[in-house]
């Protein structure tokens, strides 16, 4: 027993030696290679890390060639050191004497190609946002990755300071202003927590705003069931910055529609008619009114064949910026005659609206009067009861439509009743 017990010792040991060993050369294999990276790393940085490096580009402009040592040295991009992302830059041939760049913005676009070598579920996700759509417009401005990821000092995504709004509030300052005083600015929400990261979309268009809102606050609309008359159709029509921004400017919205598919009405791709057709119902420039209104649907409706272009009412806030203004919901608007009053402010500005190619609605003027015409019947269907907002004309255009919708079944179906008893009556009498 002593000797097996001997034996079995050893053999213990011996895996255990062997394991230490693959343990120690392993380890020492990875400082080597962590040794070699970082001579290659230092060897970038003995030039770019000169104060004022730079490169004069084709457009006249400069591009800085300087890298910061102790900032790339904490970025997440220093584990992987500098060839990884310049792997067609060798010693041999550098700096490329040839290699002409026409523009700071034109090198950057160029770059971000070689981020999807090892983010591409997110160079996905992003080639499908707003800001990937107007670059492929043309906007020079609009954010690529090295513009909200600096390449050689990008951090840990849980290391930004939402309350620094990094690296939203480069572009989007005075958003980020409103959003810093409002509830959930003081609460340090991320703006990704309602806009989401990479794939951006156009806030204003379809139901994002409020599907953004129902994300975190499933439950609001049981919520506002217990007090709020037809909550359903509040949700549905009236976009939740307009109550929970109480100081902000609100306006009524029409959004074109397609009966048929369900979903709003979209510009095709290069071949955008709705401005112009809305300038050229609109002839004396003052906004859509009543009948410039019905021009446009009928153009529309020319253009879709089957389907049925309408108009859906929407209450929004004025701007983007005051979308960000929320206040706690002890502030939130409670009060019904806010909107639903004869000449109630929400009223007096209104837009037409469609969705571009980009998801971004483009908008239209409107005069007020026309959410009085027989035209706005359909439109305002989607938020509009009768006696809603106190406009006695509403109510009667919309009550002879009701009526209107009731009455020709019925009176068809007496007709055709009448008719039969008409025609059996003659068919006895012949008969007889």
């Amino acid at each position: 027993m002593t000797g097996t017990k001997f034996h079995t010792n050893l053999i213990i040991a011996a895996r255990i030696a062997l394991a230490v060993a693959v343990f120690t050369v392993t380890s020492l294999a990875a400082r080597a290679a962590d040794s070699a990276r970082t001579q290659l790393d230092e060897q970038c940085l003995a030039c770019h890390s000169a104060e004022g490096l730079e490169m004069k580009l084709g457009d006249g402009g400069k591009l800085a060639l300087q890298v910061d040592g102790a900032a790339f040295a904490k970025s997440v991009h220093s584990k992987i050191g500098c060839a990884v992302c310049h792997a067609n830059t060798s010693f041999e041939n550098h700096p490329p004497v040839k290699k002409k760049i026409a523009s700071g913005r034109e090198y950057s676009l160029g770059m971000n190609k070689v981020c999807a070598n090892c983010h591409a579920p997110a160079v996905k996700l992003y080639e499908g946002s707003i800001h990937a759509s107007l670059i492929r417009d043309g906007n020079s401005w609009a954010p690529s990755c090295t513009d909200c990821h600096s390449p050689h000092a990008v951090m840990a995504g849980a290391t930004y300071n939402p309350a620094k709004g990094t690296p939203c509030s480069k572009c989007h300052d005075a958003v980020f202003t409103a959003y810093s005083g409002s509830v959930h600015g003081k609460a340090t929400l991320a703006c990704s927590n309602c806009h989401r990261a990479h794939d951006v979309g156009s806030p204003t268009a379809g139901d994002q705003v409020k599907n953004a809102c129902l994300g975190c606050h499933e439950d609001a609309q049981d919520k506002h069931q217990k007090w709020l008359p037809n909550a359903k159709r509040h949700f549905d029509a009236v976009s939740c910055p307009a109550c929970h921004s109480p100081q902000a400017k609100r306006k009524v919205d029409l959004r074109l529609y397609d009966n048929l598919a369900q979903q709003s009405v979209m510009e095709k791709a290069g071949v955008p008619q709705f401005e112009s057709r809305a300038r050229s119902a609109d002839k004396k420039g003052a906004g859509l009114d009543a009948m410039a209104l019905h021009s446009l649907l009928r153009e529309f409706n020319r253009d879709v064949g089957d389907s049925k272009t309408t108009l859906r009412g929407r209450l929004e806030v004025s701007s983007g910026v005051e979308a960000h203004q929320l206040a706690p919901s002890t502030l939130a608007i409670r009060d019904c005659a806010k909107c639903h009053q004869q000449g109630a402010d929400p009223f007096q500005s209104v837009t037409v609206s469609i969705v571009g190619p980009d998801g971004r609605p483009v908008r239209y003027g409107a005069q007020p009067e026309v959410l009085n015409s027989i035209i706005s019947v359909d439109s305002l269907s989607g938020f509009y009861a009768i006696g809603g907002t106190r406009i006695k004309l509403l109510d009667w255009l919309l009550a002879l439509a009701v009526m209107g919708g009731i009455g020709v079944p019925m009176g068809h179906m007496t007709i055709r009743w009448l008719f039969r008893k008409y025609a059996k009556k003659i068919t006895g009498q012949a008969d007889s």
